[in-house]
């Protein structure tokens, strides 16, 4: 009977793959249980609110995801410039539209008096003027022509001079004055410090003394608010 084959003992090298293939195993064992905890596929993800939101899924970081850009208006690069409101209208029956426009009122705008100056000196000729606004945001029609414009001189009590006493070729205009809208006088009216009457328009006139004076005007039918005061030497 033959006596049995010796039982070769494994090399170095052997062993040193083994220990390899434990610490290995080892480390993915580990490596799982860590991924579970951080992962947590059992949890739902919540919004901004803290509601839970059982469609969500975990980024593969295991960060929260980014949120939603909120939906609103473009930035102002990204804008469009509007397109320019059209000017409103206002018609006889009160509502806006394209309808027909309204004559202006004393309501809507402001008519002032103006004079070039506060003091003239001897020989010096006053130059008038009239000034008006429209006080609202809509357009009205007014008459600016010469037959509308009334200037008048007064000084106390004792009315001085009147445009209209020898004016000739008097003409209308109507034009339509937008909201917001002031103008003047294209012209100014001279006065020669005259005394005027409708029966002194070829004759000679009285010249006006030295002293204080108030200029009123009206236009397409409203009167300035306040005078202009001036004075002569």
């Amino acid at each position: 009977m033959s006596s049995p084959t010796p039982r070769r003992r494994p090399t170095p090298a052997v062993y040193r793959r083994r220990r390899l293939a434990v610490v290995l195993i080892a480390l993915l064992i580990v490596g799982g249980i860590v991924a579970l905890v951080i992962w947590q596929p059992w949890r739902m993800w919540t919004d901004a609110a803290g509601v839970p939101q059982p469609g969500a899924s975990p980024s593969a970081t295991g960060t929260t995801p980014p949120a939603p850009t909120p939906s609103g208006p473009p930035s102002p690069a990204a804008s469009v410039a509007p397109s320019p409101s059209p000017t409103p209208t206002r018609s006889a029956s009160g509502g806006d539209g394209d309808e027909e426009i309204e004559p202006c009122t004393t309501g809507d705008v402001t008519v002032t008096a103006v004079a070039d100056k506060g003091a003239y000196g001897t020989g010096e000729m006053p130059q008038l003027s009239i000034r008006l606004v429209n006080d609202t945001e809509f357009p009205c029609l007014i008459n600016v022509g010469t037959a509308a414009q009334t200037f008048e001189i007064t000084s106390g009590s004792d009315t001085w001079w009147r445009s209209t006493d020898c004016q000739e070729d008097s003409s209308d205009q109507v034009v339509q004055l937008e909201g917001g809208q002031a103008v003047a006088s294209a012209a100014p009216i001279v006065w020669d410090r005259t005394r005027s009457a409708v029966d002194t328009c070829k004759g000679k006139r009285q010249s006006a003394l030295p002293g204080w004076y108030n200029l009123t005007v009206s236009i397409g039918g409203i009167e300035s608010v306040e005078p202009a005061q001036f004075t002569l030497r």
